[in-house]
């Protein structure tokens, strides 16, 4: 597929890129390029091809998953500028 200058004007255009009058031609021709790219990935055949998530086979290390309170709450607060009977306190906001 071939693309004109004023095709690359106008995508330029809409991607708010200033382009050079003069530079119009080698963005045309990238664009041609990338589309030509692009038919050339179309006509391979990946019927039956499972997708991918990396070149390799592997598999992601995993840790457990479990809940805890955390127990650091005393920590926590001991943070901040004012807590009261174990939470954080703010000034009111809302009469």
């Amino acid at each position: 597929m071939s693309i004109d200058t004023d095709t690359a004007a106008r995508v330029a255009k809409l991607a708010r890129i200033r382009v050079e009058e003069e530079q119009l031609p080698a963005l045309a021709q990238e664009f041609s390029n990338i589309l030509d790219f692009i038919e050339q990935l179309n006509e391979v055949d990946v019927e039956g091809v499972e997708p991918m998530v990396s070149v390799t086979p592997m598999r992601l290390k995993r840790r457990e998953d479990g809940v805890t309170d955390g127990g650091m709450q005393e920590k926590i607060l001991s943070n901040a500028p004012d807590a009261r009977e174990g939470f954080f306190a703010v000034p009111k906001v809302v009469e």
